[in-house]
């Protein structure tokens, strides 16, 4: 039996079609996301393996563990090119089925982020590049600073709807638009 892939939010997406406006939250439509687990105490090595990898981003989830996470690469192709760099130093799960990735740009976006996170998102402290751990909207997510004024945020599966509709509402002072990336 073969099932049609279909996106959790695809029904929230329904009536934002058009052009974005300036602040926009992007769906990421089938992105690979894996979590990494480095072997104990092999935490710099993973690190090192993680650099290497050229078809993902890493982003830090805790002590000795990150999301690597893609838009271009399948989660199976990210999995072998993690075994053949580094299956002794860490361990991986695809959790691509599991996590959707919200994509949220504008001007204004730390302002609408302020409104739901527990961590502060000022450029001197949160630069591009850096990721955390946080809640947003009462719901575990992973945040990444990925622009000037973009941001990522990956989150279970089960709560995107809420996550989204939240997001919707507290970008909707900007303008807030929302589509498929």
């Amino acid at each position: 039996m073969t099932f049609p892939h279909r996106h959790v939010l695809e029904d929230y997406i329904v009536g934002f079609e058009g052009t974005p406006n300036p602040h926009h939250l992007a769906v990421v439509k089938r992105p690979a996301v894996l979590s990494v687990l480095a072997r104990s105490g092999r935490e710099g090595d993973a690190l090192s393996v993680l650099g290497r990898i050229e078809t993902g981003s890493a982003r830090f989830a805790g002590p000795g563990e990150w999301l690597l996470v893609s838009e271009d690469a399948s989660a199976s192709s990210i999995a072998r090119e993690l075994t053949a760099a580094g299956d002794d130093v860490l361990h991986f799960t695809d959790q691509s089925d599991g996590r959707v990735v919200l994509r949220l740009a504008g001007p204004s976006v730390r302002k609408i982020l302020a409104k739901c996170l527990a961590v502060d998102v000022h450029p001197d402290e949160f630069v591009v590049g850096a990721s955390t751990p946080t809640q947003c909207c009462h719901v575990v997510a992973n945040l990444a600073r990925t622009g000037e004024n973009t941001f990522e945020l990956i989150l279970p599966r089960s709560f995107a709807g809420h996550v989204f509709e939240e997001i919707m509402e507290m970008g909707r002072e900007y303008a807030m638009t929302a589509g498929f990336a």
